[in-house]
């Protein structure tokens, strides 16, 4: 049933049109604009006053014009279709097929706005993900149900490291000592990426096997900035529907958040809103918010969500509003470090920066390994002292140190060799890091080893010594 039409718009600047208002008109509604000529785009509602309302048009306005173009309210936000037909597929930002197989065998649609989690329907994340990484693993432990983005730079290997704990990431459990892994599904989501970054991800996935089992939304850097926008809700609005009316466990990985938040400075520019910190509309942390919250595990499904939002922070400011603010959001953060990175380790994941916040809850016996939680805290402690004496060693040199900073000097460079580098290809069991994360302890004195019960060093560290 087609909705009343209006014809003309009082103005056109850039992708937003303003034309007159229709009754009942909401926000993020559909709207169908023709030009003379009877061709069809969409848009969305942008704004809206008493007597007028703002569209913004996916794509540009070229060919529209401000007498004779017409505008049809379609009475629907803007929705997808979904069913298990979307594994193994390829869509754009609007939620469009873009692989060659058509629209998916389904009727069922569903609202990409969406919704944060209402936090009383949330169940606890305790179940601990093994991505295969060390640096992850064993001190930024990932949890089902968890947010943890990447927060990177320009030229970092961050794509890289998305695609490996895509190949690898799998719940583990332990029922009555015996340990089962599940497989996640992957929806993959990219924003304002160049077509070898695109290509760099799907024959990444082809290669490894797992792309019949991830849905991909693709917006590329020539997409509309609109586009960018809507495709996290697209990835999102899948997942939810994979998760909580399929039951399966779903990890979201979207990439670059920066290039959104870029393109919603641009429209908030484009509607003449007042800019707040670096030109980011007032409203960037909400709007994150309602992005970021949609993770998680709810009662009633065993399905849940768990999201790695991949950002690029501009000039390694972690201190950026992006990164500032998606870090008061997320549980935690996994930074990568061009420092590290120079010097040839990978994958470059800063010691100190990084966080998890939900670690403590999703590792221990049962979990992972009783000694987990110490080593964790051990090796922050020792990579905390080598940074120290790193930077005495800029100012005195490394011949006035004491024998002690000495031994730190040796730890940290055993540390970034043993425990945090690794080969992309290199999938190494909780254990085998734990085991790593031993050897290089043996290197400090045992009177050192503070943050490790008494009985943990009798078990592991001999072993390890050995070895």
């Amino acid at each position: 049933m087609r909705g009343i039409e209006y014809k003309g718009f009082t103005r056109i600047e850039g992708p937003v049109v303003i034309t007159t208002r229709s009754r009942n008109v909401g926000f993020n509604e559909l709207v169908a604009v023709y030009d003379r000529d009877g061709g069809r785009r969409l848009g969305r509602v942008l704004d809206i006053s008493e007597d007028w309302a703002a569209i913004q048009i996916f794509g540009n306005s070229t060919g529209l014009s401000a007498e004779d173009s017409r505008v049809e309210f379609l009475d629907r936000p803007m929705e997808l279709r979904v069913g298990t037909g979307l594994l193994g597929r390829v869509f754009n930002g609007l939620g469009e097929p873009i692989d060659g197989y058509g629209s998916i065998f389904s009727s069922v649609r569903r609202d990409i706005n969406g919704l944060p989690i209402n936090p009383y329907a949330r169940t606890y994340p305790r179940d601990f993900i093994q991505t295969g990484i060390s640096a992850i693993d064993g001190m930024n432990t990932l949890i089902r149900g968890q947010k943890l983005p990447i927060f990177s730079g320009n030229g970092l290997p961050h794509n890289r490291l998305a695609a490996q704990i895509v190949r690898q990431a799998k719940i583990l459990s332990f029922d009555d000592g015996e340990k089962t892994a599940e497989q996640f599904v992957i929806v993959f989501c990219a924003m304002g990426v160049k077509n070898d970054v695109a290509r760099f991800f799907l024959d990444d996935f082809e290669h490894s096997g797992v792309l019949s089992n991830v849905v991909v939304f693709l917006s590329l850097a020539d997409s509309p900035s609109l586009e960018r926008l809507v495709a996290p809700r697209c990835a999102l609005t899948a997942a939810e529907y994979l998760a909580y009316e399929k039951n399966m466990h779903v990890l979201v990985v979207m990439t670059d958040m920066t290039n959104y938040c870029e393109a919603m400075r641009e429209v908030s520019s484009i509607r003449g809103e007042v800019p707040s910190r670096k030109g980011y509309p007032g409203y960037l942390y909400s709007d994150l918010a309602s992005l970021y919250e949609r993770a998680g595990k709810i009662k009633g499904s065993s399905g849940s969500i768990t999201q790695i939002p991949i950002l690029s922070m501009p000039n390694d400011d972690i201190s950026h509003p992006i990164p500032d603010l998606s870090g008061y959001i997320t549980e935690g953060q996994i930074v990568l470090d061009r420092e590290l990175y120079q010097r040839g380790i990978y994958p470059p994941v800063a010691g100190l920066p990084s966080l998890s916040r939900l670690m403590k809850d999703g590792i221990g016996p049962g979990m992972t390994r009783e000694d987990h939680k110490d080593v964790s805290s051990q090796l922050f402690a020792a990579y905390a002292k080598v940074k120290q004496v790193r930077n005495l060693v800029s100012i005195i040199g490394e011949e006035e140190l004491s024998p002690a900073d000495k031994r730190y000097l040796k730890f940290g460079e055993r540390f970034e060799q043993i425990f945090l580098i690794q080969n992309e290809k290199e999938n190494r069991d909780i254990g085998r890091t734990l085991d790593l994360g031993w050897k290089v302890l043996a290197d400090l004195p045992k009177e050192d080893l503070l943050r490790v019960k008494e009985e943990f060093i009798e078990k592991y560290l001999e072993p390890a010594t050995a070895a």
